[in-house]
């Protein structure tokens, strides 16, 4: 007795059926998989893992890397501010040259600036001596790169006369690669801008 043939319809119904559940599986399967490394991608971001002594895996909050961000930035900061206005006739160059390797072309445009504009020659011919007081930084960690403002304190000795001026300056930090001795932090400065310079009166009695 012969096998009667399937109508040709059902098996092209069959196949098409099979056909759209694989892709569907397949699409199901993608979207998932894509879920599940956004999932992981956040909670990597929120935790770093370190190895303990015993071979167990400890995970750190990213608010302690955030923390450690702050402090590395704000000493780079305090660092390039002190370099860049606490000069005198014997360290003047010695100083600029390590605030160089701190920012990128925008402090190297205003070093510049004041280099034409005869700032160093008159440090030279009168003999100045521009000591730093004090440096505060605040840093918007939220994304890089880091949006930050620092108000430095300096004082301008011409001999007989000392001057006291408060300098805010602006600009942004990004990552680079640590570079020893002259970028320890792995931070530059860009965007960096001098915003407002006035002279103070009676600062160590507003310290007090």
């Amino acid at each position: 007795m012969k096998t009667p043939y399937k109508n040709i319809y059902d098996v092209l119904k069959l196949n098409r059926f099979i056909v759209l559940a694989t892709v569907i599986g397949a699409v199901l399967t993608c979207i998932v998989s894509v879920l599940m490394v956004i999932k992981l991608h956040r909670e990597s971001m929120d935790n770093a893992f370190v190895v303990n002594g015993d071979g167990s895996v400890i995970p750190l909050k990213m608010v302690s890397q955030l923390e450690n961000l702050e402090v590395e930035a704000k000493a780079h900061l305090e660092l390039f501010h002190r370099y860049f206005y606490g000069i005198d006739v014997s360290n003047y160059e010695n100083n600029l040259e390590k605030a160089l390797w701190l920012g990128n072309s925008s402090v190297d445009a205003l070093y510049r600036q004041k280099k034409a504009e005869g700032v160093y020659n008159r440090l030279l011919q009168y003999s100045l001596v521009q000591k730093v007081l004090s440096i505060a930084s605040k840093v918007d960690l939220q994304s890089e790169p880091y949006r930050f403002e620092t108000v430095t304190v300096f004082e301008i000795n011409r001999g007989s006369v000392t001057d006291t001026y408060e300098l805010t300056t602006t600009g942004n930090l990004i990552h680079v690669d640590r570079n020893f001795p002259n970028n320890t932090h792995g931070l530059l400065i860009t965007n960096f801008f001098e915003n407002t310079l006035k002279r103070i009166e009676n600062y160590e009695s507003r310290e007090k």
